[in-house]
């Protein structure tokens, strides 16, 4: 099962959505807004999918936001999308905040 990217935004623009108590978090430590993540999920492309996650699969959105890359990741529930956690990718570990140094 592929995660429907469209699907998200759709949730996403009808306020569907919610952001979970380790994303609160993370978000107020790293400085990082609500807007900046919506910034990611309008704008933002899947590179990795985690089928597997519970309660509901999730993805990886790389994206930008006032020029600055974060990296949320989303799961993909029935009736809503979860920003499970969302960070800046450090440099050291990805090229272009889009490919994963292995």
């Amino acid at each position: 099962m592929k995660i429907d990217r469209t699907q998200i935004i759709k949730l996403f623009l009808e306020d569907d959505f919610i952001i979970s108590n380790h994303a609160r978090v993370r978000m107020f430590q790293r400085n990082i807004s609500t807007g900046d993540i919506g910034q990611v999920i309008l704008y933002g492309e899947i590179i990795e999918e985690y089928i597997d996650d519970e309660p509901c699969p999730s993805a990886l959105f790389p994206g930008c936001a006032a020029g600055t890359p974060y990296h949320a990741v989303l799961a993909l529930c029935r009736d809503h999308v979860r920003v499970v956690t969302v960070y800046r990718p450090e440099k050291d570990k990805w090229t272009d905040y889009r490919i994963r140094n292995d």
